[in-house]
């Protein structure tokens, strides 16, 4: 049941419709590469680019994922582990700059998986009995 979520497709480089192609070219948001993606699913040929401009929206969703990741580690490290406000901010920067490559992936894939209806069971390649 998770394989044909939502959830699933977001957080493991899947394809929204089918659940089975990759959407970037390539697994690690750490490479080099980070930024290609597939203009269509290679297993059920879903176009990943709607319209010019479509991705415009994802900055906003970026912008939601920074500021959970912002308000969860503030509320972990500067309240729960009463360290200094000046260190976190310090520890901050360098964070949220090495995993802009990461959020960025997460903002397309999670804006085209909210705009796509799944349908992970048309795609599923039957068993002979």
């Amino acid at each position: 049941m998770f394989a044909n979520s939502r959830f699933y497709s977001i957080a493991f480089n899947k394809c929204p419709r089918c659940h089975q192609g990759d959407f970037f070219v390539t697994n690690s948001a750490f490479s080099k590469n980070f930024d290609k993606m597939h203009d269509h699913c290679p297993h059920c040929g879903e176009n990943f680019m709607p319209e010019p401009g479509f991705y415009w929206t994802s900055m906003f969703v970026s912008y939601a994922f920074y500021t959970i990741y912002i308000l969860l580690t503030f509320f972990i490290v500067v309240q729960g582990f009463q360290i200094d406000l000046d260190y976190y901010l310090m520890g901050m920067l360098p964070s949220l700059v090495l995993l802009t490559p990461y959020f960025f992936r997460l903002a397309r894939r999670t804006w085209l998986t909210l705009c796509i209806t799944p349908k992970p069971q048309v795609y599923v390649k039957s068993s002979p009995q």
